[in-house]
């Protein structure tokens, strides 16, 4: 039961650098404030109206997983 805990902890240890070094690379910044132009500017249209909330849920939940919102949202 020891040796498993052990095992899981140095799994979450991995894991949490892993998404540490990924966040701090160059190449991650510039995703990271991709999407935040794109959660930005999904934002705007649905305060002006120009989507509607069925639109502006899928593209928050695109956005939430790391992608782009859809073509037809941009």
């Amino acid at each position: 039961m020891l040796v498993a805990a052990a095992l899981l902890d140095v799994l979450i240890l991995a894991g949490a650098l892993y998404d540490s070094t990924r966040l701090l690379r160059p190449a991650g910044r510039r995703r990271l404030r991709a999407l935040e132009g794109a959660e930005r500017r999904l934002v705007g249209r649905r305060m002006r109206g120009r989507i509607g909330a069925a639109a502006y849920r899928e593209g928050m939940r695109s956005l939430a997983e790391g992608r782009r919102p859809p073509r037809l949202l941009r």
